[in-house]
């Protein structure tokens, strides 16, 4: 398996896309189809919601499957949650897999000024409630569908450390991690040991081309972005790198921004991101699936003019 090119059995596209409209999505995902992409999986932040490109790609698709990668457990009550995991599951023909999580203490907290307490046991309790509504049976709370699902819809969960991932395995069909460097990838496969054969293992995998120099600004500001977040701060110390990002994560917290991404190990970024031509994120690529991600869901980093080119040179 590790001895050449490897084929994961599915292959996803993030949505929605950086820099293009709503509006302007459609030629990407019919693209996206037609290229032999079987997965299209939202990312939820700063943008559009999670639910509305999917609800968009059911109309403008037929095959490839639609998964939210992820919605927060916080933002939304678990009976909201169904209904709108029952409505996209209906409006794609029992295309729909609904990838929830505790999203990140910043956007729950900080964002959306809701107290994030106890993340483990939220999802959990919330996974409970969406088996029991999405089987078309009545919770505890008195909620029950109006119209059930005619089809199964499948749950994943955001998972990035030990408790969450086994939390995964026990009561969900998938994991779905994020931001994984290279050397992490065997901790978190550990982490979903004894799983399901059919048991699925997503990453979602930040593609942007270019030489060091054309990408280094970027690639900086994401990863002390994103790394300084205290859930992904405790993920990269629970992989076992806290010495390489202390310095940039104290100078998030003393609010400098320029010395933060300064800090930021350029090792742990190239491990992190897949940078360089498409022929060399692709090789990445096959690392990770060779080493057990069973469905790389690609967020391609470029301008417009230039999105449709990589997202074919990044397909299956």
């Amino acid at each position: 398996m590790y001895g050449g090119p490897v084929t994961a059995s599915r292959w996803g596209l993030t949505l929605p896309l950086p820099g293009t409209p709503l509006s302007d999505h459609r030629p990407f995902v019919e693209q996206a189809e037609a290229e032999g992409y079987t997965d299209l999986w939202t990312g939820e932040t700063g943008g559009p919601d999670g639910f509305t490109p999917l609800a968009l790609s059911a109309a403008w698709t037929s095959n490839i499957r639609l998964g939210t990668g992820i919605v927060g457990v916080f933002q939304r009550g678990p009976a909201l949650l169904a209904q709108q995991a029952a409505a996209m599951t209906d409006a794609s023909s029992g295309r729909f897999v609904l990838g929830i999580g505790a999203s990140s203490d910043r956007m729950v907290a900080g964002w959306n000024e809701i107290p994030f307490e106890k993340p483990l046991s939220k999802v959990e309790k919330t996974v409970d409630f969406l088996r029991v509504a999405l089987a078309g049976e009545r919770t505890t709370t008195g909620f029950k569908l109006e119209t059930a699902p005619t089809r199964p819809t499948p749950i994943v969960l955001a998972a990035l450390r030990g408790k969450m991932l086994r939390l995964a395995v026990d009561k969900a069909d998938g994991a779905f991690t994020n931001f994984l460097p290279i050397g992490g990838l065997p901790k978190v496969v550990e982490g979903i040991s004894g799983s399901a054969p059919d048991f699925e293992l997503l990453c979602r995998f930040f593609c942007i081309p270019g030489e060091r120099d054309q990408v280094e600004p970027l690639a900086r500001f994401m990863f002390s972005s994103y790394v300084t977040v205290p859930v992904y701060a405790s993920f990269f110390r629970w992989l076992g790198y806290e010495a390489e990002i202390a310095n940039m994560v104290k100078a998030w917290e003393e609010k400098d921004r320029a010395k933060a991404a300064a800090e930021a190990p350029w090792d742990l970024i190239e491990s992190t991101f897949l940078l360089g031509s498409p022929e060399q994120i692709r090789d990445r690529l096959d690392e990770y699936v060779a080493g057990g991600i069973t469905l790389p869901v690609i967020t391609p980093i470029t301008t417009p003019e230039k999105m449709g080119p990589l997202i074919s040179s990044l397909a299956p």
